[in-house]
């Protein structure tokens, strides 16, 4: 016997790669649905929020690198797990970009759909008026004088003026209640800029959110101190020149605005307590043409008062105090520096700092034994002195008794070893090796000095003050304003303007009336409704002889209104 082979039945095959694909799509499909949800977009924005506390919290590195080093050093164990979660950089952190660009993509999916159909909703009729206006939660029917119901349908139309509004003869509109022939329906409606403004406000939203990253990639921010009555000044052509400097992701330092600023003096005001009540700056600036010109234009900087020039802005950011120093070494040369020493203390500024001298060329021939003479300084300085026995402290923030308590060091101060060192504190490790040898320890006023054993002079000549000045560009400030200011007003359109439905059926009555029957629908808001609707039918009925066939309002039904 013969068998031939059963053949594969090709219809009964397993469609597998189709099925995984609809099943591929209907995952993107329902993910992308749940993404553009605003349920979904308020999450992200309540965790974009939730995300920023850290920020506000922990010290982030753009802004004081210092800080952070410090709080991990006080923190072994927590702080480097931060830094790898990025704590520290918690606004250029991945799981805040992440947050971000979700929430942009979900604004954009969830409005696009929205404006188009507010658009549509625009050019949309007024619906027509429900079979039973009775049913409605506010009616109103009455009969008034006259036997046109053309004339009297016009006279309401031109009353509801600034509402959208259609007029339908009876039986016009599919699905409407049966009417005479002579019937006459108005449809009415209005409140369409509440949906308006709150389309207005989301996209200023996503606007802000857009001007902010613009505002992030192509800014930047430098803090610098300028020492007053007569100091340097600084130009800021360079990120060198800042003491510190936060560029954006596409600037690179080599197209900063050209400026240069030097700060003739600076005036605080303080109350008897010692709270500080203003503070200005005399400042002198040079931008464009000015700095080839050589021409000076005089500016009083003032906090939040900054100097805006060539997109940039100048900012008055806090102030302190530079003592001067001047050595003499033994052969007779000296050496004068003024630097700033940091407040330690906001309300007194007592504050401490360091400085390093080297001898001048020709004072020793071998560089090791030039290296071994460096003076250093290190000590507390106290713009209004108060002693208490030998510890000095400050009693006032205001310059009017200048002191210094000083450590005076003889040796090697590291300058030459390219390790890098705090400006306000010398390298303890150059001490601790000996490197650094401990010569004195005094108090002095401005215009006092004390003598080494090796016939070195050390004298205080006084101090001046100097200002820590921020310049910031951002091209963007302008736009976060338009897209401020555009947001609260779709809100305030939003929350004002309210979306009402009003529907007018007219229709000949008995012995020369005409029927009017009213009614009135809130889309959104309900609250205040009530004497809304008895103004606007009021207003509508005036000038009629009319008498009322029913209750003018009937009391709120729970009942669908299709």
């Amino acid at each position: 016997m013969v068998t031939t082979p059963e053949r594969e039945d090709t219809n009964s095959r397993p469609k597998r790669p189709k099925r995984a694909i609809s099943r591929l799509l209907a995952l993107i499909r329902n993910t992308w649905r749940t993404l553009t949800s605003m349920g979904t977009a308020l999450v992200l924005l309540f965790l974009l929020a939730l995300a920023a506390i850290p920020g506000a919290l922990l010290p982030q590195r753009s802004l004081n690198e210092s800080k952070v080093a410090e709080y991990i050093a006080e923190h072994p164990t927590l702080g480097p797990w931060l830094d790898r979660l990025q704590a520290f950089d918690v606004f250029s952190s991945f799981w805040f970009t992440a947050i971000y660009v979700l929430l942009f993509v979900s604004l954009v999916g969830c409005l696009t759909p929205r404006m188009v159909e507010h658009f549509r909703s625009l050019r949309a009729t007024p619906v027509p008026a429900p079979r039973n206006l009775a049913r409605l939660p506010k009616h109103h029917s009455a009969e008034v004088s006259g036997t046109d119901v053309a004339a009297v349908a016009a006279a309401v139309d031109e009353r509801l003026r600034g509402w959208r509004r259609t007029t339908r003869r009876g039986g016009d509109a599919a699905g409407a209640a049966p009417a005479a022939t002579s019937g006459i329906e108005i449809s009415a409606e209005k409140g369409y800029l509440r949906e308006f403004g709150n389309i207005v406000f989301h996209f200023s939203l996503l606007g802000l959110l857009v001007a902010i990253a613009a505002g992030k990639m192509f800014s930047y921010e430098g803090n610098v101190i300028v020492v007053a009555d007569g100091g340097p000044g600084f130009c800021s052509a360079s990120p060198a020149a800042f003491d510190s400097f936060r560029a954006g992701n596409t600037v690179d330092g080599t197209s900063l605005y050209p400026m240069c600023v030097r700060v003739n003096d600076f005036e605080a005001t303080y109350l008897e307590n010692g709270q500080a009540v203003g503070f200005a700056a005399n400042i002198d600036y040079q931008a464009g043409d000015d700095l080839t010109a050589g021409t000076w234009r005089p500016y009083l900087l003032k906090v939040n008062e900054p100097l805006r020039v060539g997109g940039d802005r100048v900012y008055l950011q806090g102030h302190g105090y530079a003592p001067t120093f001047t050595v003499t070494f033994p052969d007779g040369q000296s050496r004068t520096q003024t630097l700033q020493w940091r407040p330690e203390d906001q309300i007194t500024f007592l504050s401490s700092g360091a400085m390093r001298f080297d001898p001048p060329g020709g004072t020793y021939s071998d560089e090791r034994e030039r290296r071994r003479n460096q003076i250093a300084l290190q000590g507390l300085f106290a713009p209004t002195a108060q002693l208490d026995g030998t510890l000095l402290s400050s009693s006032f923030p205001e310059l009017n008794d200048p002191a210094v308590a000083i450590d005076i060091y003889k040796g090697d101060t590291g300058l030459d070893t390219g390790r890098p060192q705090s400006l306000f504190t010398l390298d303890e490790r150059m001490i601790g090796q000996g490197r650094l040898t401990k010569m004195a320890r005094v108090n002095l006023k401005a215009g006092q000095d004390t003598r080494l054993e090796d016939g070195t002079v050390v004298r205080f000549d006084g101090a001046v003050p100097f200002v820590n000045l921020q310049v910031s560009h951002d091209p963007a400030q302008i736009w976060v304003l338009v897209f401020s200011m555009t947001m609260m007003g779709g809100l305030l359109v939003s929350l004002v303007v309210r979306r009402r439905r009003v529907w007018v059926r007219l229709a000949p009555g008995a012995a020369g009336t005409v029927n009017v029957e009213l009614g009135g629908l809130a889309r959104t808001d309900n609250s205040g409704w009530g004497d809304e609707f008895e103004r606007l039918t009021a207003r509508l009925l005036a000038g009629f002889d009319n008498t009322e066939t029913a209750a003018p309002l009937q009391e709120e039904k729970k009942a669908d209104h299709s």
